[in-house]
């Protein structure tokens, strides 16, 4: 297999960056790096952040952050001609509903992918909803790629890919391969907003899922797990992230709201 790795760059931390060069010249592959205009990210950012649907910060962002990189995956793709993509996410990513281990034909090639809510909401012209993917801007009998979460089907186990990547060399130390670490700092500012929403922190039901089916290990979330809550709610350790990112968007905590209703934003009518 002839493999392109593709990266968007958008609020990726450090660590994450030294992971991904380490991984690149360790597997000799090319990569290809889309760095879009911050400023619609943050703008993004501050209004969904403002205008929550019901289930809260990290389902609202992350069902419209994350449609929007892997629109930019498909598009390149077919731009390219690669007839294949795959994604990294683990078994608890994303819902069922949305993906078992494959996205339906129906998704790839019939869905505008544009949140409702965004379409229609007054704050965002044309040429930054033109941003999300839409099947229905190519011509017919456009051969469109099929999109896949190998790690949904394959044998998963947190702890040991994680020590499986160190040993390959493909990250530097364990700190690099845990996703405490690498993952989005903006999420930290999500799970506070969470928190002080629901009084839990909105992974648990997803990391409770990998723990019951064998994939995480229950003993290190035990502990995690309230330590990544109390540090997020005193915004301590990396969970200063908050600030950063409240601070960044010039928002306050009291900004932080749900205003909108379950589905909102999701661009498959009658999926909720």
């Amino acid at each position: 297999m002839k493999v392109l790795a593709f990266t968007v760059d958008v609020n990726i931390p450090g660590l994450a960056w030294d992971n991904i060069r380490r991984a690149l010249a360790k597997l000799n592959i090319d990569h290809i790096t889309y760095s879009p205009s911050h400023e619609f990210y943050d703008k993004t950012f501050r209004y969904l952040l403002r205008n929550q649907e019901e289930r809260g910060a990290v389902y609202t962002i992350s069902y419209v952050y994350a449609p929007l990189f892997e629109g930019d995956a498909i598009k390149l793709a077919m731009e390219k001609n690669i007839p294949l993509v795959l994604a990294g996410y683990s078994p608890g990513q994303p819902e069922p509903e949305r993906m078992l281990y494959e996205f339906s034909r129906q998704l790839i090639c019939e869905t505008d992918w544009t949140p409702p809510e965004m379409a229609t909401c007054g704050e965002f012209d044309a040429e930054d909803l033109s941003r999300f993917y839409n099947p229905r801007n190519y011509p017919s009998g456009t051969q469109f790629p099929r999109y896949l979460a190998p790690f949904h089907a394959w044998p998963y186990n947190q702890e040991s890919i994680m020590r499986k990547v160190v040993e390959l060399g493909l990250v530097a130390t364990s700190k690099h391969a845990n996703p405490i670490h690498s993952n989005y700092p903006i999420n930290w500012l999500l799970m506070y907003s969470d928190l002080r929403a629901f009084g839990y922190n909105p992974y648990a039901p997803e990391f409770s899922a990998l723990i019951r089916n064998g994939k995480a290990d229950l003993n290190y979330w035990r502990i995690m797990g309230p330590l990544v809550d109390f540090l997020i709610r005193r915004r301590l350790g990396p969970g200063k992230e908050v600030t950063r990112s409240l601070n960044s968007l010039g928002l306050t905590a009291d900004d932080l709201g749900i205003t909108k209703p379950r589905g909102a934003y999701d661009p498959i009518p009658g999926r909720m």
